[in-house]
Order: C-alpha cells, then structure tokens, then sequence
C-alpha cells in the first residue's frame, strides 16, 4: 500500500489517508485532492476543515494530520467527500486512515482499530436566532431536528425521536443540517459541540443551544482492523504532538481558546487507543453499556 521513492523507506507514500471526506463534494460536486487524505464531516463552517479563498482546505484537521505525517516521515492526500463515505472508504481499501473527527463507538472499535483519542467532543444543538432555547429533548415535540448523516448524532437522534415525538431530517453534511435550521425547514441541528459553536460564531443568525452533558466522548482517528503497526505509529506522531505543545498550539489557533487541563489535546492517555468508558446517554447512543477495553496497552 505504500510506494518506496528514491529507494528510501524514510519516504514512504500513504495510500490515501481518509481525512476529509465531507462538504466538498456537496459543494462542488468533484473530489478536491491535496497532499494530504482527509475525510471529514464537517464542511467549510467547520474549524476542523475550511475552503481557502485561493484553493485548497485548511482547518485543525489538515493542520494536526499534515503535522502527523510530517513527522511519520510520509507524504499525504487529501479527499474531501461526504461523512457517511469515510468507513466504507477506508474498508474497501481506498484509504489508509480516516482523519475526519470520528467519534469512539463500540460498534465502530468492533471493525477497525482507533489511536487515542486527540480531542473530546458532545453533542449540541444549534437553533435559529429568536427561537426558543431547547431545556430537553421534550421540547422538541412536533418539532424537526437536522443531522448529518451516518453520524452518531443521527442515530441519537433517531432513537430520541421516537420517545418524544419529533421528527428527524438527514442531510449530507453538517452546514447543509445547519442551513436547514436557517431557512426554517427544521428547528433545530444537533452535532458537535466544535462545529455547532464555530457555526455560531460565523453566522448571528444561529445560535449555539443546550449541549447534551452525558455525551462527552472521544474523537480519535481510525485505521483498518489489520494495521495495529500504522495505528501504533500515528499514535505515537499524535501523542509527541501533545507533549510538545503543538497540538495545543494548533487547538489555540483553530477554536479560539486554550485547551482545559484535561482536554485530550493534552493528555496522553496509556496504552494504544481509547481505554475510557462512556456512560448515561452516550451510552444509549452507541447502544453499548460502555468502551472498557476497547484500548490495547502498550507492550
């Protein structure tokens, strides 16, 4: 899967890395290709990916996996596609590693391998300027909610709807979710609290909303079931990154603030992949009781 150029190893040339796969191909209807793979779910009202005036994407994304391969001394492409691609994508063989923000799901940790998780995340609704603030998922009877789809929000979603009698609208990506919220087609977007906020910021007319407290949980980068040695190697790029500083640097740049004592842009946590549990309603999100052990430690 890789290329050797120059006849040195030193050189290698991932695949593809699946970092980015998201808003561009609703955009602009092509695959936008850079020197570096990543798919995300988030479109340019997203800090984790944006347009550039002059071409191309940046964002905290592009700027933590460039960095990542960088220092894994690889080149790296970027593909911009839609979220509920990325897996499959990466499956089929067509991407060596997903560098979109996943979020750590048992059924996800079932069928691929993940690194430690680089930044925490939580559910979040955005509504419309003026609209009445969300206290719980009761106030959203007969009302719609927009999700991107294939995404834990959607499927939170889903199930939430059908206990409290809401409907549940599905879009491609997350600013066509948000738009929708915009011009009056659904109430309200849930998705994550990174995304909703930055949105927020960029557009008066949107407002961040009630941030789902239970739903903390990891974003982390998957790789295929059998490559534990690329997963090692990335987690070890990612993981000297937050003891120099520079993922900090990156956090400080792209969401405006400094990373929390605790935030996993920080913290190293043991062992290869994501030892932590979810609980409350992350769990019934996911549908499992918890993550314990979806981490290997290290040997």
């Amino acid at each position: 899967s890789a290329v050797v150029k120059g006849g040195s190893p030193s050189v290698l040339r991932l695949r593809r890395l699946s970092i980015f796969r998201t808003s561009f191909v609703p955009l602009s209807h092509h695959h936008s290709r850079s020197s570096f793979t990543p798919p995300s779910r988030f479109s340019s009202a997203s800090p984790s990916r944006t347009l550039k005036l002059g071409g191309g994407v940046e964002g905290f994304q592009i700027d933590v996996f460039t960095e990542a391969a960088k220092r894994m001394k690889r080149d790296i492409t970027i593909d911009a596609v839609s979220f509920s691609t990325l897996i499959p994508g990466m499956q089929s063989g067509r991407y060596d590693f997903i560098a979109a923000p996943t979020t750590v799901t048992k059924e996800r940790a079932e069928n691929m391998l993940f690194t430690a998780g680089y930044l925490w995340t939580a559910f979040q609704f955005g509504i419309k300027k003026g609209s009445a603030p969300i206290k719980s998922w009761a106030d959203l009877k007969g009302k719609a909610v927009a999700v991107n789809k294939g995404t834990p929000y959607e499927t939170l979603a889903k199930k939430m709807a059908e206990q409290h009698g809401f409907t549940v609208q599905v879009y491609d990506t997350q600013p066509d979710a948000t738009q929708a919220v915009l011009s009056g087609r659904a109430y309200a977007t849930l998705g994550g609290n990174t995304t909703i906020v930055y949105a927020a910021s960029k557009n008066p007319q949107f407002i961040a909303d009630l941030e789902l407290a239970e739903t903390r949980a990891h974003w982390a980068a998957p790789v295929p079931k059998d490559k534990p040695e690329l997963r090692a190697e990335l987690q070890d790029a990612l993981d000297c990154m937050k003891k120099d500083g520079t993922m900090a640097k990156f956090y400080e740049k792209w969401f405006n603030t400094k990373p929390a004592a605790d935030d996993l842009a920080v913290v190293v946590t043991p062992g290869y992949g994501v030892p932590a549990c979810y609980s409350g309603a992350a769990a019934t999100a996911y549908a499992a009781p918890g993550l314990a052990g979806l981490g290997d430690q290290r040997p």
